[in-house]
């Protein structure tokens, strides 16, 4: 099966000098690394236009994305439920739609925001009704409620203009003293809060965060950020590593990755310090030349853990990493991937299930030719979405939803497979056609595929760590690179205790800022510090130099 075009962007005044550079035979080695990309992706968009008689929608869908990949959408016809739209647009990252009055929210989901309470003008409980002069009034169990929304810059600033009084005989000066809870420190601990929030949460890179700040009136240069970050990252990586030995040790493991850029490593200066490291040790094999942000979801009683890993490893190798960690006593946990070998982890056991939105996403992608065989396929897997989400809705357990799945989806994918086997034993189905590669891959994971028919706990696909690999590719969209090993690690902690936070509930800026403030405790006793009991603690340290109480508390 041919391979899928490589996708680079450039902008036209990039191709220009690239032409011109060509012209005048000065090619540098970025240039010949683009003209080699270029050239590769000509050969394999050939190959695939060869291959699968592939029409112009199809093209566009393939080099420019789907927008959706619900089965309405790809048959043309038929309508999905609302639980195959959630199940299944979490694989490309769509937001399922909201029913009526979506977009206006009520005063009780500004949780986050101030609440001020203000009293009558004139009235107190208890006194006269004004109106009918004989009765009393009293206060109502809701009250009326006002919301007002203002805008700020992200990371607003104060200053303190502190009075100075001089004697004029003797000269001595009398200054001020701050305002009570004002520290002497510049930058508070929300400032970092928000702006690794908005760099590696949302995407912001630094220079436009700079800016922003600067067309508002209060500096912050990028480098600024940059030293800011850098140093909370360092407060907080006791709280990382604890996440990562508690991710070693969950029920369920999801792993995949995607493609980052780290300048550090790239280039000519990276491979000539490959090719030196290699001469000294005397290794001819070639070095690894790829990049790879790899994402780590683990879930163990109702908890789930996002970590994010950056380098020249697969998510296998990561996963390895994180699963060194595990408890002894523990069995192999159930592992959660696509069908690629570089995602297993060398070395150690798991009960391996591959994920079913990648099978189902084989005929997607071949549905515009074969529109009645995929069809029945698609139509086929979303009776099994459905019976995932009532179980959800249900609330089942493990053990209940393995009988509700073997009892409602049993037979129905004991009829597909029966389907895939007779398109090849009848010959109905060229083997080597896009259709036929779609039912082999099928066929041939079948085993881990199924393995939620068999297994308590295992899920049906990989989508909640697919979600995960958005916040690294978000930044990759805005930010484009790492400068350094250093930045992408700090990138990689940043990520994992935001999206750890996210799929837990918990405030990410109130995590950030207040593991801060609490920076020593949190050292002593990471694991008292996670994004799901930290509010706890914060009852025995209930200010921000609570650390030896908290040390105590612990």
């Amino acid at each position: 099966m041919s391979k899928e075009p490589t996708i680079i962007e450039l902008e036209m005044d990039e191709l220009k000098e690239i032409l011109r550079r060509a012209e005048a035979k000065q090619f540098n080695d970025k240039d010949y690394e683009t003209a080699g990309t270029v050239l590769q992706s000509y050969v394999e968009l050939v190959a695939l236009l060869k291959s699968k008689n592939i029409s112009m929608r199809r093209l566009r869908k393939l080099l420019f994305g789907a927008s959706t990949e619900k089965t309405a959408a790809v048959t043309g016809d038929g309508t999905d439920s609302a639980e195959e739209a959630d199940s299944v647009a979490a694989s490309k990252d769509e937001s399922p739609k909201s029913g009526k009055g979506h977009g206006r929210n009520g005063a009780d989901a500004y949780h986050g925001a101030e609440k001020i309470e203000v009293p009558h003008e004139s009235l107190q409980p208890g006194d006269a009704c004004p109106e009918c002069g004989d009765g009393t009034v009293y206060e109502t169990a809701r009250p009326g409620v006002l919301v007002r929304i203002t805008g700020q810059a992200p990371v607003a600033a104060k200053v303190y203009q502190l009075q100075k009084l001089r004697c004029h005989l003797c000269g001595k000066v009398f200054t001020a003293q701050s305002p009570p809870g004002v520290g002497t420190a510049k930058y508070d601990a929300t400032a970092g809060s928000i702006i690794a929030l908005l760099k590696y949460g949302s995407g912001m890179p630094f220079n436009r965060m700079q800016g922003l700040q600067g067309d508002l009136g209060i500096p912050l240069p990028a480098s600024t950020q940059w030293d800011i970050v850098s140093g909370l990252a360092k407060q907080v990586e006791p709280v990382h590593a604890e996440l990562i030995r508690q991710a070693g040790q969950g029920d369920v493991v999801y792993n995949d990755d995607t493609t980052i850029k780290i300048l550090e490593l790239m280039g000519k200066r990276a491979r000539q310090n490959a090719l030196a490291e290699d001469s000294a040790a005397g290794n001819a094999k070639k070095q690894r030349t790829g990049l790879f942000t790899s994402g780590v979801v683990s879930t163990r009683e109702g908890r789930r853990i996002a970590l994010f890993f950056s380098g020249r490893k697969h998510a296998g190798e990561n996963l390895s990493d994180v699963l060194a960690n595990r408890a002894k006593a523990l069995a192999p946990p159930i592992q959660m991937c696509d069908a690629l070998s570089r995602n297993l982890p060398a070395e150690l056991e798991t009960i391996v299930a591959n994920c079913l939105a990648h099978g189902r996403r084989q005929f997607v992608d071949v549905a515009e030719s074969f529109p009645a065989e995929c069809r029945h396929v698609l139509e086929s897997l979303a009776v099994i979405y459905r019976n995932d989400a009532l179980a959800r809705k249900r609330k089942l357990s493990p053990e209940a939803r393995l009988r509700f799945h073997q009892a409602h989806s049993g037979s129905t994918m004991e009829n597909l497979h029966a389907w895939l086997a007779r398109q090849f034993d009848e010959r109905l189905v060229e083997p080597n056609s896009s259709l036929g590669g779609a039912i082999a891959y099928m066929l041939r994971h079948w085993k881990k595929l199924t393995l939620f028919l068999r297994k308590l706990g295992a899920p049906l696909d990989n989508n909640i760590c697919e979600r995960a690999l958005k916040k690294a590719i978000l930044h990759r969209k805005n930010a484009m690179f790492y400068k350094t090993e250093n930045g992408a690690h700090v990138g990689d902690v940043f990520m994992s205790l935001i999206y750890t936070c996210q799929l837990c509930g918990a405030n990410p800026f109130d995590y950030l800022t207040e593991l801060q403030r609490h920076a020593s405790a949190l050292a002593a006793r990471p694991r008292d510090w996670m994004p799901w009991n930290y509010r706890a603690m914060l009852t025995a340290c209930p200010s921000s130099n609570g650390d030896e109480i908290c040390r105590n508390a612990g």
